[in-house]
């Protein structure tokens, strides 16, 4: 029901998702009578419907949704995945509700006090950059941002099998010297962790690569996201209005077509949506809120793909070295001076 078009692209999404995985199943959660117009083939069986009376608006406050709709689609299909009907839950909705709700359903993980947003960023090494957070904590302390940073490990071991990946601090400089306080106070608590920290790096190591984690505040983060959407929605047009202009320009650009194909492909930011929420005890994805129907399947695809590669349970795994040492930092920042 999410998002800025809801059945009208959540379902479309969904059929097609399921032609291209047989295997695969999913429940529909939402206003029963607003889905099945949209449920022309009904997925081979493959659809279940879920009923739920109420709807989290775009613009409902956390509190409100969580207070106030404890019969609404997204509480209730966060639920499927706390009851176990459901491996993922995959949401286009309100991005402060779905992280709330999720947070009091699920719960988080032991040692960790904010979940976080996580995306992956294409880079020049022709592989991704996980940056987090990307919008769910604006406000966050040090502590936090080592929290991010040990979710972030753990995924990236998780998913791309690295021993040990390498993570970043954004931050205006790569001097120690560089940031505000919080950022500063961050940077220590990394450097004295056993992860692998390699210090600083500014807006541009995302696309360079620089390293395999990049740590930020929700603010700076969903900025930086918000920021990479649009430039790759620029260039798209600019290649467009290429072969529609001068003789020459038309020549020039059917040459290079086959790479501007390519890169276009590349930078197409519906590929790539579908952020994992980090830190809870259960899988949630949150798909961009202005999702059409391909960026939305993306989501469903990435909430499959972390399934299938039992994500939770390898993340857990994964943070166990460096529990201990957050609980304690956690500790020690809540001990009155």
């Amino acid at each position: 029901m999410g998002g800025d078009h809801g059945p009208k692209v959540t379902v479309s999404a969904a059929l097609s998702f399921l032609r291209r995985r047989p295997d695969a199943q999913l429940l529909l959660v939402g206003r029963r009578e607003a889905i099945e117009p949209h449920l022309a083939d009904p997925g081979g069986g493959r659809i279940a419907l879920v009923h739920a009376d109420e709807v989290v608006e775009m613009d409902d406050p956390p509190a409100v949704a969580l207070r106030t709709k404890r019969n609404s689609s997204m509480r209730v299909a966060v639920s499927q995945v706390k009851d176990g009907r459901a491996g993922a839950c995959v949401s286009a909705g309100n991005t402060g509700a779905l992280m709330a709700i999720s947070r009091f359903v699920l719960k988080t993980l032991e040692g960790i006090d904010r979940p976080a947003i996580a995306f992956a960023m294409p880079n020049m090494k022709g592989g991704v950059t996980t940056v987090l957070d990307l919008g769910a904590n604006v406000d966050c302390t040090a502590v936090h941002l080592f929290e991010f940073a040990i979710l972030g490990t753990a995924l990236v071991a998780a998913v791309q099998e690295k021993e040990r990946p390498t993570v970043g601090l954004l931050n205006i400089g790569e001097e120690v010297i560089k940031g505000n306080d919080v950022v500063k106070r961050a940077g220590e608590l990394l450097r004295a962790s056993t992860l692998n920290f390699q210090g600083n790096v500014e807006g541009n190591d995302i696309y360079k690569g620089t390293t395999d984690v990049v740590v930020c505040d929700g603010f700076v983060g969903n900025v930086a996201l918000k920021t990479s959407e649009g430039m790759a929605q620029m260039l798209a047009t600019m290649l467009r209005e290429e072969f529609t202009s001068s003789l020459m320009s038309k020549v020039a650009a059917l040459a290079a077509y086959p790479v501007l194909r390519h890169f276009r492909h590349r930078l197409d930011h519906r590929r790539y949506n579908g952020a994992k929420l980090l830190g809870l005890r259960g899988v949630v994805i949150k798909s961009h809120g202005a999702a059409d129907a391909m960026a939305f399947e993306s989501a469903i695809e990435a909430g499959y793909q972390a399934v299938q590669h039992r994500l939770l349970e390898r993340t857990i795994a994964a943070m166990q070295p460096y529990v201990a040492q957050l609980i304690g930092e956690q500790q020690s920042s809540t001990v009155p001076a």
